[in-house]
């Protein structure tokens, strides 16, 4: 029957009360005692009677209580509580025969039931543990070996001086031996339990070890006072056997912790190896015949633990060696795998050696997969492992990492060398196979990676590798040597990322204007927002050089959003001073088509209170490849708002006329790549022209951008460009200064303006 809620609170109250009634009946049974013996002699055997038999009483209860509170440890607490029953009953019996006045010799009828007590007692601090064993037969033998190497020396300790000080002989000798000797054994049970962490409750484990050890104490001060055989209990034994049932019982009632506190672990092989010293050396200077009994059978029962334990430390190592083979090879191939390439990279690297790392990945291999299965694909590997393993030297290291990727380590580092030796891997693995009667031709691709006098990270020389053979795939030979300028996640680049991260917090983006000039009449047209990072210790870095670690770092939508508010904020700023100019913001395609660019900008606008026709939005070609559909809603999302479409680098992209027909676009810029030989070149003149015959008929201004030279805006003039933007008039500069640009400019300064 469970209990209600109501009812086990109630029990969980009164247990912690019941407990501590039990812990001050201790002193208060002693105070007792003492005041009976001082008033009315002879009545203190019946008064200790009493108060034992209610000490006994409370701590039984509240045992009692936890057997009803802890439904998952019951058996073990009903246990432990039948074994402090009979211990009691047999106490009481013991102490009740005192009461006819007559002298009670050691052993009394009662010590039958103290000794049967111990029964419950060992099964329950078995039972009673926090996790099963992993390996019961390993921890079995470390406890017993630890265990019995303990009870070996703490025997010696305590018997020598036991048998010398108590003067008894025959079966007292025995009995006063035998119940500290359990008591410690017991004791080491739960140290054991501790060592292999069965136990993960260390206060609990605290309090039972120092239990069983006041148990002992009491045990073998009692067995010394037996000189005449008779029972005369003083009143420390008494307080320090009290003190040990409280704290056995407390232990015992702790609730469980359900917290993994540590990796289960064996004891030390320091611990093994003093135990079984102690075993070996009981062994060896054998005791007199006296001790013999004691300390033999634990001795031999620890000797024969010790030649278990290292039964299973041989067959354990003989597994891990061979784990440890198997673990570098690979099942397939049977050719060493990622783990041993790592190892022979650390060791290389260690010893700072000439290394280089060649990375294979074949060709078309998914091809292969898909069309003739994967029995097939397993021939191919094993059979591509056998051609680069005669492509190479016999102390050349060859190894699989997965897949249909392999490694080769050389001990040269001079390329052409590397270039040889790749060149001849692929040329042996070129030559036909035969895999269910289909003869296939495999190629691959090798990334080549050096290893520096400063790398000490072999993942990072794999990574380099890696790098260099997907660069390897885009060469005709099929082979690349690792190059820095190419690689999109470099180290550096990856701390620029971490750096631009910090720049965006600490408000280090700035945005910078450039003016756009009409071609005829030389007025300011527009501006252009280009965004700027002030280093703290670079100085200005342009786009160019952290746009691309920025996107892949995930940062482009908040630095999209900081050029956005800042330039709308810009603009209302100049209004208020009397400029009023159009400014032109770029945006990624991925941001532009996103969910939170637009709301953005919308939000902004709104707050600034910014005319949307002072705002033109300048998007790539790419836009519209990415997400035709998505590019085409958004684009009369932003008609609808008054916000003015231009289409940036225009001539460098897909450049088809159906969305310049079909899409709102107030404006065209031609690509600065266009502009830079106009002068001189016809077929550019040819392009440039048609391209602003186009637009004028589109009803489009057009812009050209990167004029640099008079001869290029004269020659673009007379093709009628509408608008120039170019290091000829100006280049990008901070707000501020160009707040005092735009107020000198005038048409005749703008004539005479030398690009820098």
């Amino acid at each position: 029957m469970e209990l209600s809620e109501g009812a086990v609170r109630r029990l969980r109250a009164s247990e912690p009360v019941v407990g501590w009634a039990g812990v001050l009946m201790l002193p208060l049974g002693l105070l007792g005692d003492l005041i009976i013996r001082l008033t009315t002699p002879g009545s203190e055997e019946f008064f200790l009677l009493c108060a034992q038999s209610l000490f006994f009483a409370l701590i039984v209860l509240r045992l009692g209580l936890a057997v009803v509170l802890s439904p998952g440890r019951r058996l073990a607490l009903l246990l432990l509580l039948a074994a402090l029953t009979i211990w009691a009953a047999g106490s009481v019996i013991i102490n009740a025969a005192k009461l006819d006045d007559q002298e009670i010799q050691f052993p009394a009828p009662g010590e039958v039931l103290c000794l049967v007590a111990y029964i419950p007692l060992a099964a329950y601090l078995l039972l009673d543990v926090d996790r099963r064993l992993e390996r019961p037969a390993r921890a079995w033998l470390d406890m017993l070996v630890v265990g019995g190497g303990t009870y070996c020396v703490a025997a010696l300790l305590l018997i020598t001086p036991i048998q010398v000080l108590s003067g008894l002989e025959g079966l007292p000798l025995l009995l006063a031996l035998i119940y500290p000797l359990i008591d410690i054994a017991l004791a080491l049970v739960v140290l054991g339990q501790v060592i292999v962490q069965v136990r993960s409750d260390r206060t609990k484990s605290a309090m039972l070890g120092i239990a069983l050890l006041l148990w002992a104490a009491a045990d073998s001060g009692f067995a010394l006072q037996r000189t005449d055989s008779s029972y005369d209990y003083s009143n420390t034994t008494i307080l320090i056997w009290g003190s040990a049932f409280v704290l056995l019982v407390g232990g015992a009632c702790r609730p469980d912790q359900q917290a993994l506190r540590a990796v289960p672990r064996s004891p030390g092989t320091t611990v093994l190896v003093s135990a079984g010293a102690a075993a070996l050396a009981v062994l060896t200077f054998r005791p007199d015949d006296a001790l013999t009994y004691y300390t033999m059978p634990a001795a031999l029962l620890t000797m024969f633990a010790v030649a278990g334990r290292m039964a299973l430390a041989l067959r354990d190592a003989n597994r891990a060696s061979e784990a440890f083979a198997l673990s570098q090879t690979d099942d397939l191939t049977k050719l060493p795998n990622r783990r041993a390439v790592r190892a022979w990279l650390a060791e290389a690297l260690g010893r700072d050696e000439p290394l280089a790392l060649m990375l294979l990945d074949l060709d078309r291999f998914k091809e292969i997969n898909d069309s003739l299965g994967h029995r097939a694909g397993d021939t191919v590997l094993t059979l591509v492992a056998v051609r680069v393993r005669e492509a190479v030297e016999t102390d050349t290291r060859v190894a699989r990492l997965g897949g249909d990727e392999f490694a080769i380590l050389v001990d040269v580092t001079a390329e052409h060398e590397l270039q040889r030796i790749a060149e001849g891997v692929l040329a042996e693995l070129a030559k036909p196979i035969v895999v269910d009667d289909l003869q296939i031709s495999p190629s691959g691709s090798i990334g080549i990676a050096v290893a520096g006098p400063d790398d000490e990270d072999s993942n990072e020389l794999l990574r380099r590798a890696d790098v260099a053979m997907y660069q390897a795939k885009g060469t005709e030979r099929g082979v690349a040597t690792y190059d820095a300028e190419l690689d999109g996640f470099s180290r550096h680049r990856l701390q620029l990322a971490e750096e631009l991260r910090v720049a965006i917090a600490e408000q280090e983006i700035e945005v910078w204007y450039q003016p756009k000039i009409h071609a005829k009449t030389h007025a300011i047209s527009g501006l252009e927002a280009l965004v700027r990072w002030q280093h703290p210790e670079r100085g200005v870095v342009s786009p160019d050089a952290f746009l691309q670690a920025a996107r892949r770092a995930g940062l482009m939508g908040q630095l999209s959003d900081i050029v956005v508010r800042r330039a709308i904020a810009d603009l209302q700023h100049r209004r208020e001073i009397g400029i009023e100019v159009p400014v032109a913001i770029n945006c990624a395609p991925p941001e532009l088509l996103g969910s939170t660019f637009l709301p953005q900008l919308y939000a902004s606008m709104e707050e600034m209170d910014v005319p949307a026709g002072l705002l033109v939005l300048e998007v790539t070609e790419e836009t519209f490849l990415a997400d035709p559909q998505r590019a085409q809603k958004v684009l009369l999302e932003l008609r609808d708002h008054g916000v003015q479409i231009s289409i940036d680098d225009y001539g460098t992209g897909f450049s088809s006329l159906t969305y310049l027909r079909n899409l709102p676009i107030q404006e065209l810029k031609i690509d600065r790549s266009l502009i830079d030989e106009i002068a001189t070149d016809r077929r550019t003149q040819s392009i440039v022209a048609s391209t602003i015959q186009l637009a004028h008929a589109l009803d489009m201004r057009i812009v050209a951008e990167g004029v640099e030279k008079v001869e290029d805006l004269e020659v673009l003039v007379k093709m009628g460009i509408d608008v120039v933007q170019g290091y000829y008039f100006a280049r990008p500069m901070p707000h501020a200064e160009l707040i005092g640009w735009v107020r000198a400019w005038s048409t005749t300064d703008a004539l005479a303006t030398q690009p820098d």
